[in-house]
């Protein structure tokens, strides 16, 4: 643990439920991941940069409505104005109107449920490219390998090996064999280029409209709906981004409310009277548990990416 100045800190109190750790759970990568982890206390520790610097964040749920925040770190500030909408405060899901049993109770169930929107479109663009068509596991191992090789200390008493995500400069020269030994084949490691060398115009996309900010992601090559849509989840609080071409999001789908596979034209039909809240009746399934897909064989190989 390293330990600096005193943190700023805020309580933030909300008028209606607020369930912290499921509204935050999309932003991590995973169990291993450097800039997101819950400890044993139960408190949320993440790790970005802002403009003004980096920040090591600490949230803890302090009531059904409230959540108490401590931030350290030359962005600190700037990141405590923030926290109203990285945990959703301006999310609403006053005219979602599901009529699917399974949606109505589990909206019922979770009303504290939000999208949230960190505003830091490059940080959540990097891991969505490294997920690329590869299973989630290697992109994963990708991402903690690459942040905690090339990511700044984490400021403040961050839990051991917490790192703050690298600026895109810093993305623009790891050099290839990194990223090859990342197990990054080319094509998404130029993508990552790529992005990094437009990251200013990319982060404009908080201020525009869903259809623009997807549009300006998909300008870069290599970027598509699938991508974009995994952006405007987390960075943009965009509750209406679905995956379409994911592996496994349209079987899961389907599997879950009509018993039956579905493909991505079939899911998108199917999703169509939930508009502007696809993206939210997903993540309903997933915390409710009711999201599900039969086991039909092995799980999908792992591929190595470092072999090619």
């Amino acid at each position: 643990m390293t330990v600096s100045a005193e943190p700023l800190e805020t309580l933030h109190r909300s008028d209606r439920p607020l369930l912290m750790a499921a509204t935050l759970a999309p932003l991590g990568r995973g169990r291993g991941d450097p800039c997101h982890r819950v400890t044993v206390d139960g408190a949320l520790w993440r790790t970005t940069l802002m403009p003004s610097g980096p920040v090591t964040c600490r949230l803890v749920q302090a009531d059904r409505y409230s959540v108490l925040v401590k931030a350290w770190g030359a962005g600190a500030g700037e990141f405590l104005g923030s926290v109203p909408d990285l945990l959703g405060e301006y999310d609403t899901a006053q005219d979602f109107a599901p009529d699917h049993p399974i949606l109505v109770e589990a909206h019922r169930r979770h009303p504290g449920l939000r999208i949230p929107r960190t505003g830091r479109v490059f940080e959540s663009l990097v891991p969505a490219i490294l997920e690329q068509k590869v299973h989630g596991i290697a992109a994963r191992a990708s991402w903690r390998r690459l942040v905690t090789a090339h990511g700044a200390a984490a400021p403040g008493p961050a839990p051991d090996g917490m790192r703050v995500p690298p600026p895109p400069e810093v993305w623009r020269r790891i050099p290839s064999w990194e990223y090859h030994r990342a197990g990054v084949d080319p094509k998404r490691s130029r993508t990552i280029v790529t992005a990094a060398a437009v990251a200013d115009r990319l982060e404009e996309a908080v201020a525009l409209s869903r259809a623009e900010a997807a549009g300006r992601l998909q300008t870069v090559p290599g970027i598509g709906p699938w991508t974009a849509a995994e952006v405007g989840q987390r960075a943009l609080g965009d509750a209406d981004a679905l995956s379409v071409g994911d592996f496994h999001l349209a079987a899961v789908v389907g599997w879950s409310l009509l018993g039956r596979p579905l493909d991505d034209p079939g899911m998108v039909e199917y999703l169509e009277p939930l508009r502007p809240h696809r993206y939210r009746a997903i993540r309903l399934l997933e915390v409710s548990g009711r999201a599900v897909k039969p086991k039909f064989g092995p799980r999908t190989a792992v591929t190595d990416h470092r072999m090619h």
